[in-house]
C-alpha cells in the first residue's frame, strides 16, 4: 500500500500541473486491448503503468481491492487461493480491471451480474484537477461520478483503484451445449435459459444461419468420477469454438478458470483469418498446436496492430434487443458474410450512461425489458480503406436502425451532433465534466471518433502493404513483445485434482 500511496501522490501532483495550464493529456496503461487508432504523439502522456496490483483480497467481505492495469488472469489467480472469484471476468486474460470499469465489459455471466462496473463498489480517482477522491455507486454527493466515469473511457479523471466484489468459487463449471437450427431458434434458447436460475453462464454461437450453439455454465464442486475435465489452455487442446461447433456431448465439466478463459486461444475464432491471410499455413490443429505462442489474445492483439492489419479488420460488437437480433444477422450475412458471430446476453441500463443500451424500432414489440443481445461481428472487411470505412458507416446505420447501440472500444465513425444523440445530448456529461474540473480534457467523442474521410483515404505503409511481409512485421513485434511467457506461465491453468 505504501508504493500504491507514493504513486498516487505523484499522480496527483503531475495532473495539478496539467490542470494549471489546462494541457489535455491521454494514459499511458502499458496495454490495451482497444482497436481504437493511437493517440497522436503530440499530446502529453501519463504513465500509470506501474499501477498493476492486486492491493488486497478479503475472504470476511468478499471484496478485493485492485489497481487499474490488474489483468483479468492475473486477478484470478490472486482470488482463487481464497477460494473467491469475480462475478464477472473478461474471456480476454489481458483486459484489466481500469478497462473494464471505463470502458464497457460484460461477459456470458452479465445476464445475471450485469457490466463489470455492477461488480465495483468502490473507486479511488485522480480528477483533472489533481484532487483525490473516493467514492462508490450510492454516493450521496459523488454517485452521479460513478455513473458517469463507468464507460466513459478515462475522461472524468484517472482511475487508480478499484474496490471488486467477489462471490464464492466452485471447482468446475458444469457445461451444456444446445444446438439450434436458425437464428431465430439460437436467440429464443438464449432467452430461455437466462431465465434458467441453476445457469451462472450463458453466451451463444452462430456458426451459419442454420447451425448455433448455447453454452450454458453452472458452478459446481461436483464431478461425476468418470467425467475427464475438459480444457482448453494447453497447446494441444481444441480451440473452445471448434470444440463447441461439434461437441457432441450434451453435458461435460470444465475447471473454472478454463473456463472464464476459454475463447483466449484464438481469440475466440479471430485467429483463424491469420491462417487465411498466411494462405500457406494450413489451419490444421498440428498448426495450431506449432504456432500456439502467437495464438493468443495478447499476442494476436500486439500482432493486428504491428501488421497494419487492425485498418480492415472488422472487430465490432453491438448490442441489439432480442426482438430484432435476427434482422440484424440477416444483414451482416448479406453484407459482410461474417461468420461466427457471438451472442452474449446482458443486463440493459437506462440512461444516462455510455453503456451501449437499447430501445426498439416503431411497430416491434419489446418482450425482453431488461435485458439485450450483444453480437460480436469479428472478421475481414473490404482491402480499400474507403470501402471499409463505408461498410463500417454502413453498420453503424443499420444498428440504430433496428434499435441497437455499438461499444466503443473500435473504430467509431458518427459526427458529433450524431453521437451525442445517441447518448440523450451531453448536457449530463458535460455538467459533470464542469463539476469534476475535467473540461479540458478530451471528450468522449474526441477519444472514440475516427474521422471516416481521414481513414478512407489513409495509406499504409508501403512494407506493410506487402502479403506476407505486413504480417511477419507484426509477428515480430509481438515477440519482442514477451507476452507470450504470460500464458506459458499462468497459474490459472488447470493442473490437476490436487
Amino acid at each position: 500500500m505504501d508504493k500504491h500511496l507514493k504513486t498516487l501522490q505523484s499522480l496527483s501532483k503531475t495532473l495539478t500541473t496539467l490542470y494549471q495550464t489546462r494541457t489535455p493529456y491521454r494514459i499511458n496503461h502499458g496495454s490495451t486491448n482497444s482497436t481504437r487508432p493511437r493517440p497522436s504523439s503530440g499530446t502529453a502522456t501519463v504513465d500509470i503503468s506501474s499501477l498493476n496490483n492486486v492491493l488486497s483480497v478479503n475472504k470476511a467481505t468478499k471484496t478485493a481491492l485492485v489497481e487499474p492495469n490488474v489483468p483479468m488472469d492475473k486477478l484470478v489467480e490472486a482470488t482463487l487461493p481464497h477460494g473467491l472469484i469475480p462475478p464477472v471476468v473478461m474471456e480476454f486474460p489481458g483486459i484489466t480491471a481500469g478497462g473494464g470499469f471505463a470502458g464497457t465489459a460484460g461477459e456470458s455471466s452479465s445476464f445475471k451480474h450485469g457490466f463489470f462496473d455492477d461488480t465495483v463498489r468502490q473507486v479511488e480517482m485522480v480528477l483533472g484537477d489533481g484532487k483525490i477522491v473516493r467514492f462508490g455507486p450510492d454516493d450521496e454527493e459523488k454517485g452521479d461520478l460513478f455513473r458517469g466515469a463507468a464507460g466513459a473511457v478515462g475522461t472524468l479523471g484517472v482511475t487508480t483503484c478499484l474496490e471488486i466484489r467477489l462471490m464464492d468459487a466452485k471447482k468446475f463449471v458444469k457445461t451444456r451445449y444446445h444446438r439450434a437450427r436458425s437464428v431465430a431458434e439460437t436467440v429464443e434458447v438464449i432467452r430461455r435459459e437466462v431465465r434458467n436460475d441453476d445457469n451462472d453462464y450463458v453466451d451463444g454461437i452462430l456458426f451459419s444461419r442454420d447451425h448455433g450453439v448455447v453454452v450454458t455454465g453452472e458452478l459446481t464442486d461436483v464431478k461425476p468420477r468418470a467425467a475427464e475435465p475438459r480444457t482448453f489452455s494447453r497447446a494441444w487442446d481444441q480451440w473452445f469454438y471448434l470444440h463447441a461447433q461439434n461437441q457432441q456431448q450434451s453435458e461435460e465439466y470444465i475447471p473454472l478458470a478454463e473456463y472464464l478463459f476459454r475463447y483466449d486461444r484464438g481469440g475466440f475464432w479471430v485467429g483463424a483469418a491469420a491462417f487465411e491471410y498466411f494462405k500457406f499455413v494450413p489451419f490444421t490443429r498440428f498448426s495450431r498446436w506449432f504456432l500456439d505462442d502467437f495464438l493468443h489474445t495478447r499476442m494476436m492483439y500486439r500482432a493486428l496492430h504491428g501488421s497494419g492489419e487492425s485498418a480492415r479488420f472488422v472487430v465490432q460488437d453491438v448490442a441489439m434487443p432480442f426482438e430484432t437480433t435476427e434482422a440484424f444477422v440477416d444483414y451482416t450475412a448479406e453484407s459482410l458474410n461474417i461468420w461466427p458471430l457471438w451472442l452474449c446476453p446482458l443486463r440493459r441500463r437506462a440512461p444516462p450512461t455510455f453503456h451501449p443500451f437499447t430501445t426498439v424500432p416503431e411497430g416491434v414489440v419489446r418482450e425482453e425489458e431488461d435485458m439485450m443481445l450483444n453480437v460480436g461481428v469479428w472478421g475481414w472487411g473490404p482491402d480499400e480503406p474507403a470501402r471499409f470505412v463505408e461498410k463500417n458507416r454502413e453498420l453503424e446505420a443499420k444498428v440504430r436502425e433496428l434499435g441497437g447501440m455499438k461499444w466503443l472500444y473500435a473504430h467509431t465513425y458518427y459526427d458529433q451532433d450524431e453521437f451525442w444523440d445517441m447518448y440523450n445530448g451531453r448536457g449530463w456529461y458535460d455538467e459533470l465534466r464542469e463539476k469534476y474540473n475535467a473540461g479540458h480534457l478530451p471528450s468522449v467523442w474526441d477519444k472514440v471518433h475516427v474521422d471516416p474521410e481521414a481513414a478512407g483515404n489513409k495509406k499504409r505503409h508501403w512494407l506493410k502493404r506487402q502479403v506476407p511481409l505486413g504480417g511477419f512485421y507484426g509477428i515480430w513485434k509481438s515477440i519482442q513483445s514477451k507476452d507470450y511467457f504470460l500464458h506459458r506461465n499462468a497459474a490459472w491453468k488447470w493442473k490437476g485434482e490436487e
